[in-house]
């Protein structure tokens, strides 16, 4: 069963169109990424799937149908503008929000003093939100979307202003959410954490579906036909190019991306260049998904 589908959904302010007719679906168990620039229309897609906002056509299943308040109570959700009641201290506010989700109150005070000791926080639990630093706030307002072990987690911005192992602790636990069948939907800037995290990717620009896929296909598809390679004696880099076949290379922190001509395939120049030199390393040169992002935010701009 789906986690969540959007059938040809559209959604205008004011005449202008802010979602326009678009279809996905997020499959249980995996991470899914929600990308695209400031103003493409992913708050408004959050908003509409969690039943804040009504679309103007289309329609919207979360767990194969409707959102209900029993549904509700399996989701969720990490806003990107962060909310804390400041004055309360950390265990007795988790403790809350996790009974506003009907959990018991004993069950929701042995989950808060479990996910604070993940996170290296139960020293801190009797502090008032306001006495932490902002990092530790982050991180706080993070256990506070999943105090309720919620089924699908909606993450809007989660390593925003983190520090390098405050991030790796977050990264951890969304993986560990994962691996025990909950479905994360992930929305973030930050394409290298979605590159690496994200099992399939939404991309929307001005409302539309631009990329859908898998991190993988989307990066082969818009990959080109070219090799990086590294070889053992780094003093025939000179030379490569004159390799039937090459059209021309470009020097990549050591190794060697390798562009074969029109219509020249990349195993064949590879079996050349293995009768020339030898070689410690090959792949197939992929974009990264930041590269594919600029390209297509680009290519959208300029229609």
């Amino acid at each position: 069963m789906h986690a969540l589908e959007f059938e040809s959904v559209s959604k205008s302010f004011a005449e202008k169109n802010v979602i326009r007719d678009i279809s996905f679906s997020v499959e249980e168990g995996e991470i899914f990424g929600l990308l695209g620039p400031n103003g493409a229309g992913k708050t408004t897609l959050i908003r509409l799937l969690l039943d804040i906002l009504k679309p103007d056509s289309g329609e919207i299943r979360i767990f194969g149908g409707s959102l209900t308040s029993a549904a509700k109570d399996r989701i969720g959700y990490l806003p990107e503008e962060r909310g804390l009641y400041r004055k309360t201290k950390l265990l007795d506010m988790l403790v809350y929000l996790a009974q506003l989700k009907n959990i018991p109150k004993k069950e929701a005070h042995t989950n808060a003093e479990a996910l604070l000791k993940s996170l290296e926080l139960y020293e801190y639990r009797g502090k008032r939100v306001e006495e932490l630093s902002k990092g530790m706030q982050q991180k706080i307002q993070f256990l506070s979307s999943i105090i309720h072990d919620p089924e699908l987690i909606i993450l809007d911005e989660p390593f925003s202003g983190l520090d390098p192992v405050s991030t790796k602790s977050i990264k951890t636990k969304i993986l560990e959410y994962r691996n025990a069948g909950r479905t994360v939907i992930l929305s973030t800037h930050m394409m290298e954490q979605a590159q690496k995290l994200c099992d399939r990717i939404l991309m929307i620009n001005k409302g539309r579906r631009v990329l859908y896929g898998t991190v993988a296909e989307i990066r082969k598809e818009h990959g080109k036909d070219s090799l990086l390679v590294e070889f053992a004696d780094k003093r025939v880099h000179g030379v490569i190019g004159e390799v039937p076949g090459i059209k021309r290379v470009s020097e990549h922190d050591g190794s060697v991306e390798i562009f074969p001509e029109e219509g020249v395939n990349s195993q064949t120049v590879l079996q050349e260049l293995v009768k020339r030199a030898e070689i410690l390393r090959f792949e197939h040169a992929l974009p990264s998904l930041n590269d594919i992002f600029i390209e297509t935010v680009e290519s959208v701009s300029g229609e």
